[in-house]
């Protein structure tokens, strides 16, 4: 679980340049290890160590009667990236995600950060026709 805790904090300061609250960031990323229901994380190995990994949850539709599933929380080492780490994550959430018959995959990523844009479209993901609006119910950590 450490090893969640670092990359989380490490992609809000690369991609937004905040720093999370580790207490809250720790119990959010146990609550999903203690309740599938909540999502599931999928992590990539190189040499018996955690390279990268990302963060499934899920969203039903009924429009579609399945399952999307989200791709949140996205991390590959900086010294791993661009050596097709989160392709071969992607690959294998692909084959996973058609064998449980869900519909689509989906991301958000931050407006800022077209690096990770580019590597989403070069995988053959497109930019939906849908904007995310929130409202913020309590502050962001």
């Amino acid at each position: 679980m450490s090893i969640l805790v670092k990359f989380n904090q490490a992609l809000a300061q690369e991609a937004r340049g905040q720093s999370l609250n580790l207490q809250k960031l720790t119990k959010g990323i146990q609550a999903v290890l203690k309740d599938a229901n909540r999502g599931f994380y999928i992590l990539a190995e190189k040499d018996d160590k955690v390279i990268g990994s990302t963060f499934i949850n899920f969203e039903w539709s009924d429009w579609s009667n399945a399952w999307y599933w989200w791709l949140l929380d996205i991390y590959v080492e900086p010294n791993h990236r661009k050596k097709d780490v989160f392709r071969s994550l992607y690959a294998y959430l692909i084959t996973e995600a058609k064998a449980a018959d869900v519909c689509g995959l989906r991301l958000y990523v931050y407006k800022g950060n077209t690096s990770a844009q580019k590597v989403f479209q070069k995988l053959g993901m497109v930019t939906s026709d849908s904007l995310i609006f929130e409202e913020r119910l309590f502050p962001m950590p």
